[in-house]
């Protein structure tokens, strides 16, 4: 996932069905839904989001400050060519205004999104770059440390097979024989020597190696530090820029139907009248409450069955299912076999789009619209949308460990919410960086990434 795509978040979310319905918003964002009288909050929100990444706020402010017109006030208008005439240019406006202020925010929060995703990328570069380091440092230590053993015992061995002893011995032999014998003795301490001074001469090149690689890696790990906080200070923009688009596209939804019933209601010549128009758009919103409650209901059920067969299918690796518990309070975060494992990979390309050579992460491929649920306990501090990334949600589960959920179709948890663990919190997809339906799952420490196949396995999920 390291290349770089610049996908309309806007499309994406219509190809995937990502998007949230009108009634996943007002529950997931309560304080987001927005009345005719609350126009002024949405615009100032909206207005600092957008500032903070360099793009106009002024139609928000010109949007917040008439505010929206009521059906009183239609119908008073409509009794005055002049008021009539006012009112529809207002409310086109509105509308104009409406479009471009949750256009804009959108914008804005893939740009976040998409700055936090090559943040995070960078931090996890160096992270991997100052772990290599300190592994050639300590194979340099290692290996400083046997020849220092190793010229040890040859020294003890020469001195054991008595020194220049020898050489007092050949000086004072008289038998030719025996010279010859103190002679090879004395060539054999010269190749001791000679092999102990070769040792030595290793250790002090690896100590000075190990010493050079060790500075490299602190210095390192300091960067790496460095691009942590500027990745999470990343993610803090992106959340508020996906916060922010939420609320305009909110705004949005709750108002536009309406204002164009208004607007037609106005340039309306014939005898229908505004409460035609009204008692239609109740009968609407009748129809979107009755549509959303059966929608709800519907997947209730299916993520009851499914929580219900991953219980009874808990099967591992080979298609396994998701969210089952192991006893450590760790679960199987989707189901399905593993497509891809963690680390280096040939990268493939298809429809424009490549996979990363470099895989930080196990990816499970359960089938489109398959329940993703919490690998453990923990709170959402994470939810939003980048190119690479696609829909993401992060968790912290506290020690120090994350864990991220990448290419999701829809995300039903909100920042902040605590998750159980196995609580379902979306549903795999292909959004973002992907080439095909599946979990993109990362496990995070201070240090950057690991490989996650090994830490659940430790606590006894199997993959």
């Amino acid at each position: 996932m390291n290349d770089e795509f610049k996908t309309d978040a806007r499309s994406a979310a219509e190809t995937c069905g990502c998007a949230p319905t009108p009634a996943e918003q007002r529950a997931l964002w309560p304080s987001a839904r927005l009345t005719r009288r609350s126009a002024l909050t949405v615009g100032a929100l909206s207005a600092v989001a957008l500032t903070a990444f360099g793009l106009s706020g002024s139609s928000l402010i010109a949007h917040a400050e008439p505010g929206y017109p009521s059906w009183d006030d239609v119908q008073r208008a409509k009794g005055n060519e002049a008021a009539k005439g006012a009112e529809i240019t207002r409310i086109q406006q509105l509308i104009q205004q409406l479009t471009k202020q949750a256009a804009d925010a959108e914008a804005a929060a893939q740009k976040a999104g998409d700055e936090f995703y090559a943040a995070q990328e960078a931090y996890f570069e160096q992270a991997q770059r100052a772990q290599d380091l300190q592994g050639q440092a300590d194979a340099q230590a290692k290996i400083a440390a046997d020849s220092s053993r190793k010229a040890g015992q040859v020294a003890t061995q020469l001195y054991r097979s008595g020194g220049d002893q020898a050489a007092l011995e050949l000086f004072l032999s008289d038998s030719s024989q025996g010279a010859d014998g103190l002679l090879s003795r004395l060539g054999s301490m010269d190749q001791l020597l000679e092999y102990n001074r070769t040792i030595a001469d290793r250790a002090a090149a690896a100590r000075d190696s190990a010493q050079a690689l060790t500075d490299q890696a602190k210095t390192a790990r300091d960067e790496r530090d460095r691009l942590q906080k500027i990745a999470e200070q990343k993610m803090k923009q992106a959340q508020a820029a996906a916060d922010a688009a939420q609320a305009a596209v909110t705004e949005k939804e709750s108002n536009l139907e309406t204002l164009q019933a208004q607007l037609a209601a106005l340039k309306d010549t014939t005898a229908a009248t505004v409460a035609g128009y009204q008692k239609g758009e109740q009968v609407r919103k009748a129809r979107e409450a009755r549509e959303a409650a059966e929608r709800k209901a519907r997947e209730e059920a299916a993520r009851r069955a499914a929580e219900e067969a991953a219980k009874n299918h808990n099967s591992g690796g080979g298609g396994g299912g998701g969210g089952s518990g192991s006893g450590s309070g760790w679960v199987r975060p989707h189901g399905g076999f593993i497509s891809s494992w963690y680390g280096s990979r040939g990268s493939v390309c298809q429809n424009g789009k490549c996979s990363s050579s470099s895989h930080r992460g196990l990816d499970f491929a359960n089938g489109c619209g398959a329940p993703i649920y919490a690998a453990a306990a923990g709170t959402v501090v994470g939810r939003f949308y980048t190119s690479g990334y696609g829909n993401y949600t992060k968790i912290s589960h506290g020690g120090g460990i994350s864990t991220g959920y990448a290419h999701q179709s829809r995300q039903i948890v909100s920042v902040g919410q605590h998750v159980s663990a196995g609580q379902v919190i979306g549903y795999s997809g292909n959004t973002g960086q992907s080439l095909g339906c599946h979990l993109h799952f990362e496990v995070y420490t201070s240090a950057g990434t690991i490989n996650p196949a090994p830490f659940l396995r430790a606590r006894g999920v199997s993959v």
